[in-house]
């Protein structure tokens, strides 16, 4: 039967170790369970889904500097040459690129009339026409898309029909179908367009906002000195496009620059990369704060064995089997690990409390500081297990052979 009572009075003659080591395990606890709760948060944030044929869409700008032109026909007949390339599947002149950090939102309300409107949240906005949804490969999953006949080309006050989210419609209608439902866009509210279609995921520009998953599409082409166009082609075939569509719209009319082509892909991975940098440095973090403590621990353990040795010699010869000696360090173990667990985890949800407030992260969840403890249990049963078999075989003759 283990004796509890030998154990924390053996810790108690030399408390300065035990302390220190206490400590660093509280500190471990609180700073662990915070941080392996912002990585989880953070994977799951970045692993998301756009609802975008990410690795197929890439997009480019065009700058036109022409005084003569006319931005609607000049529009017109760039989507067209794009739309014609060999191996453009898709092409659309767009407000924003999903994903880009950057881009257009707006406030919305919704009624039978102008009177009776309620607030709805606000929503990230795309320019398109009846080729955006081909060309970002979102899934029409309710309604329909766009006739050519009904996009209008020139600003947001032409717009009369509107394609959502599947998230903003259930957001705004709950279970109630959005086909059919009037919105009102802007702060007065005097713009009335009708819900034709719902796509089942499409997410805007900046990851880091609420409105990330409202996406919505409405029937108007921009046309500009400067315009973005968003193209969908196979992976294959996008290098070549790189030079091709430069090329086919300085033929038609060399005033203008053309730059950018960056997949939706490579959007992904610069918008999340301060994501993926705190991820990795608090995992880094979370093995080292692990390791240190395990060594902390294994080091007491050989340093007690070094201490005891003659007591350990003379439990042997008063007949303590080597199970025993292994029992003893690693219940000493787990009365540390446990009590610094129980503080730290105390300390872990005050610390979230504070991040929560100060950060607007969600609340700390309590299976962190319990797994943390349980992870730690494990891990530091590893570095205290070795030294303490090596304790185990420690002769019955030492204890007397110094007598």
């Amino acid at each position: 039967m283990l004796q509890i009572r030998p154990i924390i009075s053996m810790l108690m003659r030399s408390k300065s170790g035990p302390i220190l080591l206490l400590v660093q395990i509280i500190l471990s606890v609180a700073i662990v369970a915070n941080a392996s709760f912002i990585i989880t948060e953070r994977v799951s944030l970045m692993s998301r889904e756009s609802g975008i044929a990410e690795s197929e869409v890439f997009d480019l700008d065009i700058y036109n500097f022409d005084d003569g032109m006319d931005p609607v026909s000049q529009t017109k007949r760039d989507i067209e040459i794009i739309r014609n390339l060999e191996g453009v599947k898709a092409a659309t002149v767009s407000s924003m690129t999903p994903l880009s950090g950057g881009g257009w939102s707006s406030n919305f309300s919704y009624g039978t009339s102008k009177e009776d409107r309620v607030d709805a949240a606000n929503a990230p906005l795309y320019y398109g026409d009846e080729q955006m949804i081909a060309t970002l490969g979102l899934k029409l999953i309710e309604g329909r898309n766009f006739y050519p006949d009904e996009v209008l080309t020139g600003g947001a006050e032409l717009a009369s029909l509107l394609i959502v989210s599947k998230a903003y419609a259930q957001e705004t209608f709950g279970d109630e179908s959005p086909i059919g439902k009037v919105m009102y866009r802007g702060e007065i509210g005097n713009q009335p367009m009708k819900i034709i279609g719902v796509v089942e995921r499409l997410q805007g520009a900046w990851v880091d906002n609420n409105n990330l998953e409202r996406g919505m599409i409405i029937n108007v082409e921009l046309a500009a000195a400067f315009n973005r166009i968003l193209v969908r082609a196979d992976e294959e075939d996008i290098v070549g496009l790189k030079e091709a569509i430069p090329a086919a719209l300085h033929k038609e009319n060399p005033n203008r620059v053309v730059r950018g082509f960056t997949t939706i892909s490579e959007h992904r991975n610069i918008v999340y990369r301060d994501h993926e940098l705190m991820a990795t440095v608090l995992s880094m973090m979370v093995v080292l704060l692990l390791l240190i403590t395990s060594l902390g621990l294994a080091g007491m353990v050989m340093f007690n064995i070094e201490r005891r040795t003659k007591q350990i010699g003379t439990r042997r010869a008063l007949g303590a089997k080597k199970r025993d000696i292994v029992s003893f360090f690693l219940v000493e173990n787990y009365l540390i690990c446990i009590t610094g667990g129980v503080i730290g985890g105390l300390i872990a949800v005050q610390l979230g409390q504070q991040l929560m407030a100060l950060y607007s992260l969600p609340k700390l969840e309590l299976f962190y500081p319990i797994a943390t403890v349980a992870g730690l249990l494990v891990l530091t049963t590893f570095a205290v297990i070795f030294p303490a078999q090596k304790a185990a075989k420690i002769s019955p003759a030492t204890a007397t052979r110094s007598v």
